[in-house]
């Protein structure tokens, strides 16, 4: 109960210490311990990590299965090493080698947005993350509020003699008041009032007594001397000589302010005499009682639109405070966030709780007061078990909890430690900002799991009916420098997916990783690819092996150019947002590239394309616009029955 931490700073005053623990015995070094104990593995490294596991297997499997079917039940294949680099060229084809750099020109576009926000971006995969955020834990101090005491109201029967006697009793640093409640009574005051003080000469100051919850000052005016004492409401009282229904009166007044989460202030004063003991004077009492000031940290006019947006937008706020549980309540009640004196929990009731209890508490609580850093941290490892969330603190006691939790953030003038454990720093500590990165997380996310069901959907389809359809003919179906190419030419479009804009509904709610629904939607749209694929074989395998390589070529780059636009939205494209001019500009640039190359000698001298007919030109693109209608109607149908199963 009185302890100087390690670690803490010393505004002013003396006192004598004892040391008890050093290093790692300390708090401090406990704290510390708690942080560097913790690791932190990011959801997207760990889809990531399944996908391309998934993607290893699937094709380290089929590939093997290729080459030995080539080899068992077509002994008259004589070109073995053609054969081989074909299947090499097929295995590349299937691997998404874009993926790297559209993560990496996202999520650094991303980054770049929000640094023009005011959110400096430490580690980039943190910025989808924020996108999955469902839960987001932060102080109160400076987020919510303004971080600055202001006189709200007064009790006295004169203001101005009541302000002019509480800025006497002010602690004063070479001549000047670092307090929050001195500040705000400087400037309640008028100029006319600030020069009244100069008539005042300070004798003495009493420091703040933690015991007595008080703090005072002699200063003489003239000839005569007057010591004046300011602390807590119910500790000055004690020692006034005031009636009790007066008493009663200020009491009432004190509790209504305090309701509202204001803090409390009373002013007493006594003429002082020679030969007087400064320091019993209190304890005889006999004070002449002058009235309470009540001080608020204002609400910032931002935290009601963000509180509002970020209901909006599906994410749960809640509030972990060092403040007491009448002011955070009022808090939390004033910007919407809960019922009044509903949804809080002390830390001290908190840890009265069994195991099963502190977990319902933490999901059902909306503010948690009084809460040490150990329980910060608690709470954030619960909520982490079945939710995706972040935690906003700048203090060394924060960096455990910041350190587990899945998004950190603090503020840029934050303790060393802090910002180290965080993901992400805060050039403006305004709740607003913070949902403003979540926004933009959530379009980089977005676009994420475009390009993902994109490039599984599209590589799966062709590659399972280019491997199939080498079974069934004695030539390769297509050449391994033009599967590169087409690898290439349908690839570099996919990186501007990242550019690309995203539709209002999808940035309504939080959105995870689910692998499973991922791949189930690939795979139903690279059947479709793959039954397309053969009828561009159908159509072309007789006339002679160049043009079915050709044509295939052709055919195969033009549909995954438009399955992009297709897999952008999951609505009819006609009624979705439009696409991004970069997304559509390097798209249409490898669409002309694709049809005219086989015309070019370059074409047909290096990569071996066959000069198309205009009849099997118009074939292609017939082809390739039936391709798209049928993805349409596939994609709407799934989702639909998606949402359908979901609102069920």
């Amino acid at each position: 109960s009185n302890m100087v931490y390690s670690g803490s700073s010393v505004v002013n005053g003396s006192a004598k210490c004892l040391v008890i623990a050093t290093g790692q015995r300390t708090s401090f070094g406990k704290i510390a311990q708690l942080t560097l104990d913790t690791e932190k593995v990011s959801s997207f490294e760990k889809t990531l990590a399944k996908f391309s596991s998934f993607i290893l297997k699937i094709v380290s499997v089929t590939i093997l299965l290729l080459f030995s079917i080539n080899l068992i039940f077509r002994p008259g294949v004589s070109d073995i090493p053609t054969l081989l680099i074909f299947t090499i060229a097929l295995a590349v084809s299937v691997i998404p080698q874009a993926l790297p750099l559209v993560m990496t020109f996202s999520l650094s576009r991303g980054s770049a947005i929000l640094a023009k926000k005011k959110v400096a971006v430490k580690r980039l995969s943190a910025i989808e993350e924020l996108g999955s955020l469902n839960i987001l834990c932060t102080d109160k101090t400076g987020t919510i509020t303004e971080n600055r005491l202001e006189v709200i109201d007064t009790f006295a029967n004169s203001k101005s003699e009541l302000l002019t006697y509480a800025n006497l009793a002010a602690s004063l640093v070479e001549g000047k008041s670092i307090e929050p409640f001195d500040m705000a009574l400087w400037d309640a005051i008028s100029q006319e009032e600030k020069n009244t003080l100069k008539d005042f000469e300070r004798i003495k100051y009493l420091p703040f007594n933690p015991a007595l919850r008080r703090n005072g000052v002699l200063v003489s005016k003239g000839k005569e001397e007057r010591i004046v004492f300011r602390g807590a409401v119910e500790s000055v009282l004690t020692k006034c000589s005031i009636s009790k229904k007066k008493k009663a009166e200020i009491v009432k007044w004190v509790e209504k302010k305090e309701e509202r989460g204001m803090r409390c202030l009373a002013i007493a004063k006594r003429v002082f005499k020679k030969n007087e003991d400064v320091e019993k004077i209190w304890e005889e009492g006999n004070l002449a009682f002058i009235g309470v000031v009540a001080f608020e940290d204002p609400v910032k006019e931002s935290t009601y639109e963000a509180v509002k947006r970020a209901k909006e937008l599906g994410i749960e706020l809640k509030v972990i405070t060092g403040d007491s549980k009448r002011v955070a309540s009022w808090v939390a009640f004033d910007i919407g966030l809960t019922k009044k004196d509903t949804n809080i929990i002390t830390g001290l009731e908190f840890e009265e709780l069994n195991d099963v209890e502190k977990r319902k508490a933490a999901e059902s609580k909306k503010v948690f007061a009084r809460f040490t850093p150990e329980q910060k941290y608690e709470i954030m490892k619960i909520l982490g078990e079945k939710n995706y969330t972040g935690f906003l603190g700048d203090g060394i006691n924060d960096a455990p909890a910041l350190k587990v939790s899945n998004v950190s953030l603090v503020v840029s003038n934050s303790s060393d430690i802090a910002r180290e454990a965080a993901d992400i720093v805060l050039l403006e500590k305004d709740l607003q900002v913070i949902v403003d990165g979540i926004y933009e997380g959530r379009k980089v996310f977005a676009n994420t799991i475009k390009y993902l069901t994109l490039t599984l959907a599209a590589n799966f389809g062709n590659f399972y009916a280019v491997a199939i359809a080498s079974l069934f003919i004695d030539f390769l179906p297509m050449l391994p420098l033009q599967i590169l190419l087409l690898n290439l030419l349908s690839d570099f479009p996919m990186i501007a997916v990242a550019t690309d804009y995203v539709d209002q509904e999808v940035l309504l709610k939080p959105r995870k990783y689910k692998v499973k629904d991922i791949l189930v939607v690939s795979t139903i749209l690279g059947l479709v690819s793959t039954v397309f694929d053969f009828v561009f074989f159908f159509f072309f395998y007789k006339i002679s092996p160049a043009v079915l390589q050709t044509s295939w070529f052709i055919g195969s780059v033009l549909t995954e150019l438009v399955f992009i636009f297709s897999i952008r939205t999951r609505k009819f494209f006609l009624s979705s947002i439009k696409p991004s001019k970069t997304l559509t500009s390097l798209a249409l640039i490898a669409a002309v590239i694709t049809i005219i190359l086989p015309f070019l000698t370059i074409g047909q001298r290096y990569f071996q394309f066959e000069r198309p007919t205009y009849e099997n030109l118009f074939i292609i693109i017939a082809i390739v616009i039936a391709y798209f209608i049928a993805t349409e109607a596939v994609k709407v149908f799934y989702y639909r029955k998606e949402n359908k199963g979901i609102e069920s």
